[in-house]
């Protein structure tokens, strides 16, 4: 399976820059991650990448053809969005169809499961669902269309926590059953560390972070205790945020620690989850 090749990429609009000089790579058979801040530019990169929107600068390959306009390169990717892209009138059933006739060997035996496991009606107009039963109806149709690569931006709007728990166990079933590439760009980071294995984070138009969430999570701690004694232990660190309580302070820190440093008794250190590395590291305030 090809490699999707983001090389370059560029994003203006007028003289507001969105994305700045993107280059990296989405490898088949893998989840991952994007995450970033309302207005981080995440929407518009899986625009661009499923030629929606264009690049103002850049190249998007996949199996060394280009993206733009290729309808054979185009027929592996599946982007699934807020923006509704059917008809008013619609069917949940039409959608289904449209996902056959668009790709080919729609999964209709697992689709008519997941309407029955999620309680959602095949003959239901669009129009006449709830935001929460509309995001059921196009998630059903991401994870039973025939494509390559899966890009799911805020694939969670408006669910309950019953229907999330079931939507993260079925791209988990339907991933072991048919591995390939799901992208989930959500704000709902701590219900998808188990699942993603390689997060981007987009901050200020481009990417402060691009690795493996284990090697991030190893690296990412709270080192709380006296305040002095923290003070003097972090001296050398780069601290992305800290909290203070009394005479009590936390300092946040996504890097390597030395091995050698001794530990006062009075310091502790905790890894911290993905949430609170990815709050560190784009809203915390570097000393």
């Amino acid at each position: 399976m090809a490699t999707l090749k983001i090389n370059q990429l560029t994003k203006r609009f007028g003289n507001h820059v969105i994305l700045d000089n993107l280059t990296f790579q989405i490898e088949p058979n893998k989840i991952y991650g994007l995450l970033g801040q309302n207005g981080a530019g995440k929407s518009t990169l899986l625009n661009i990448i499923n030629n929606r929107n264009f690049p103002t600068d850049g190249e998007i390959h996949l199996d060394n053809s280009t993206v733009n306009n290729n309808h054979d390169a185009l027929q592996k990717l599946f982007l699934m969005s807020e923006t509704s892209m059917y008809p008013k009138r619609s069917r949940v059933s039409d959608m289904f169809q449209l996902a056959n006739d668009g790709y080919g060997q729609f999964n209709f035996a697992m689709a008519h499961r997941l309407t029955h496991s999620f309680g959602v009606d095949e003959k239901a107009h669009l129009s006449n669902l709830s935001t929460g039963l509309t995001t059921i109806a196009k998630l059903i149709t991401a994870l039973c269309v025939n494509a390559d690569f899966i890009f799911l931006d805020e694939p969670t709007l408006g669910l309950d926590a019953g229907h999330r728990e079931l939507f993260y166990r079925e791209l988990m079933k339907t991933y072991e059953e048919r591995p390939r590439t799901f992208v989930l760009s959500t704000h709902l980071i701590s219900e998808i560390q188990n699942l993603v294995e390689h997060v981007w984070i987009l901050d200020h138009h481009q990417f402060i972070r691009n690795e493996d969430v284990n090697d991030l999570l190893a690296n990412a701690y709270a080192i709380s205790g006296p305040s002095k004694l923290v003070d003097e232990y972090t001296s050398d660190l780069t601290i992305l945020d800290q909290q203070t309580l009394s005479n009590i302070k936390t300092v946040y820190v996504v890097q390597p620690l030395s091995e050698n440093k001794v530990i006062p008794d009075q310091i502790k250190i905790e890894h911290i989850d993905l949430q609170r590395a990815f709050t560190a590291l784009t809203i915390g305030k570097e000393n």
